[in-house]
């Protein structure tokens, strides 16, 4: 049973508890509603009023049989927001995963959450409108690679080893202007001089191409609040 779990069956009889829990959730809750709608959602967007509810929701008729509370509340959460855009006849054909899919969490979408949980506070404490420009600028770059922002925290290393690879090869790039010029124009990593250069696999490099790509994008961009939050996950994931 997970810190979490016990903190969202207290806070069903703590409004102090549940008022806490929702603050240190906010990036959480934002990330769950963005993943559904597809774009970047904002505190001033009726989704977000919407996935709170479902959030609070979630803690109303959450119990400990049921798993993971975070995965049973972006289950509760993705219902909502589903159900709300069919009612507005919006977005119905951007949905191409059953909310139900959700059901039985993986310990990939374990490892998620705690990296998530563990960097919202450095998000949600900055403006919203400021970091919503950020993304929507880092997501028109990323998407020339083939992937969004969201896709950042589930293609993140999980083992040690990768963890610090995968920084020695963010620091790599970041360090070479000749690299991030390669990177921009090619749209593709410079797979044998980082191997040769940073002395990381191959394959490593392959797996990861997601993250890294990201991580140096927003590096050495004009991305000062998610710069936060990669450096939040660097922190994280070399505990």
């Amino acid at each position: 049973m997970k810190e979490i779990d016990q903190i969202a069956v207290q806070s069903r009889t703590d409004e102090t508890t549940l008022n806490t829990l929702i603050a240190q959730s906010e990036f959480f809750i934002i990330k769950t509603a963005s993943k559904i709608t597809h774009r970047y959602i904002s505190k001033s967007d009726d989704e977000w009023a919407i996935a709170l509810q479902a959030f609070v929701q979630a803690v109303e008729g959450y119990q400990l049989d049921k798993g993971s509370f975070f995965s049973f509340a972006d289950k509760v959460i993705c219902r909502r927001l589903i159900d709300y855009q069919r009612k507005q006849n919006k977005y119905a054909h951007e949905i191409a995963v059953d909310p139900y899919i959700f059901d039985t969490p993986s310990e990939t979408e374990e490892e998620e959450i705690a990296v998530t949980q563990a960097v919202s506070k450095t998000v949600s404490q900055r403006s919203d409108d400021s970091l919503k420009y950020e993304i929507e600028a880092a997501n028109e770059v990323l998407a020339q690679f083939g992937f969004s922002f969201f896709d950042l925290v589930s293609c993140s290393p999980k083992a040690k080893k990768t963890k610090l690879a995968c920084a020695e090869i963010i620091r790599y790039m970041v360090n070479h202007p000749e690299l991030l010029d390669t990177l921009s124009r090619t749209r593709q990593l410079p797979l044998n001089r980082i191997e040769k250069n940073a002395q990381i696999p191959r394959k490593i490099i392959e797996r990861y191409r997601k993250y890294i790509i990201a991580a140096v994008v927003i590096l050495s961009g004009e991305y000062p609040y998610l710069a936060d939050y990669i450096r939040a996950i660097g922190k994280e994931l070399c505990k």
